[in-house]
């Protein structure tokens, strides 16, 4: 067998209804019409999507208590305020060698690093 002797199936329109009816009933999910009729269920996905057929498609729900949202609340102001405190650390250390350079410049040292050497600050 050859590299390109790929079968390419193609379905009818009046098919791709049938199994998306049969997926409305309820008795058999994309996973179990795709095994019976030999189709991939990222293939359904495709005609439920092509068809606008969104009461097919796959939902997440997910149920929070009381305690989880306001877990969840807390952690994200956490986050927020960490992320701020990096920023202005970040700030400080920019605004800090700012500082250094302008003080090696004016005390004739060549760089940063010759100053810190001479007031053994670690780099």
């Amino acid at each position: 067998m050859y590299k390109n002797d790929k079968v390419i199936r193609r379905y009818s329109e009046s098919f791709k209804l049938k199994i998306l009816d049969e997926l409305t009933t309820g008795k058999l999910n994309k996973y179990q019409l795709g095994k019976l009729y030999g189709i991939a269920p990222s293939t359904i996905n495709e005609w439920i999507k092509k068809y606008h057929r969104k009461d097919l498609m796959n939902t997440r729900v997910t149920v929070n208590t009381k305690d989880e949202i306001t877990r969840i609340k807390q952690l994200q102001k956490e986050i927020e305020q960490l992320k701020k405190l990096l920023l202005k650390k970040d700030m400080d250390a920019l605004v800090e060698e700012s500082y250094l350079e302008v003080a090696a410049e004016k005390l004739g040292y060549k760089s940063v690093v010759e100053l810190k050497k001479k007031l053994n600050i670690k780099p």
